[in-house]
């Protein structure tokens, strides 16, 4: 990861009100997976996009900040055969999924049917629902998009300066950090470097 570019991607975006988005749907998803009686975090992209860096600076985070919660379970819409066991979880995962769960979607595309399908399950059954998106509409006949699904939403348009991945790396490195009293600026203040010395992944 670069992490010059993420902060100035940061700096940038300083003024824009859009760090505050960051922050709040950071600080909602920390809340979530620290809430009495939760279950944990279940990180599901879309059948043509599975969150593979989401998850590792996700399980990275929790580590680093000391909230095992953040570490998530990623769901996939087709496990391969002899993949390992951690990396086996398919779409019924979030049909089991229920109150005290925490469901983030990231779709920079178009969610589609059997994604909101399930998601609309895990709702259903008491789930928090959290969806980081590229604002692509859902196509006619799926069941409920992701906006009228998700308890909360942060959007990254298409025409944005800021790259999908670059936002999932605030979204990461924001949850890590969000403590209530700070300000937006002091949670971030320290992404650039922890970025950088990040140890190596091998779970994912």
């Amino acid at each position: 990861m670069d992490a010059v570019r993420v902060s100035a991607l940061r700096e940038r975006l300083t003024g824009t009100g859009w760090l505050e988005a960051v922050g709040g749907f950071a600080g909602s998803l920390r809340r979530s997976v620290e809430r009495r009686g939760a279950s944990g975090l279940l990180l599901v992209g879309t059948e043509g996009y599975e969150p593979w860096h989401l998850a590792a600076h996700l399980d990275d985070e929790a580590a680093w900040s000391d909230v095992p919660r953040l570490a998530p379970t990623l769901v996939r819409h087709r496990p391969p055969a002899g993949a390992p066991a951690h990396l086996t979880h398919d779409l019924r995962r979030l049909t089991e999924a229920g109150r005290g769960a925490t469901v983030l979607v990231v779709a920079p595309e178009a969610a589609g049917a059997q994604l909101l399908e399930r998601v609309r399950d895990a709702r259903r059954h008491g789930a928090t629902v959290l969806a980081l998106d590229g604002g692509t509409p859902d196509g006619p006949g799926d069941p409920g998009d992701l906006h009228g699904l998700a308890h909360e939403r942060l959007t990254v348009g298409t025409a944005a300066e800021e790259p999908f991945d670059l936002a999932q790396h605030l979204v990461s490195a924001a949850a890590g950090q969000w403590a209530g009293h700070r300000s937006v600026r002091d949670r971030l203040a320290g992404l650039a470097g922890r970025l950088a010395s990040m140890p190596a992944i091998s779970r994912w």
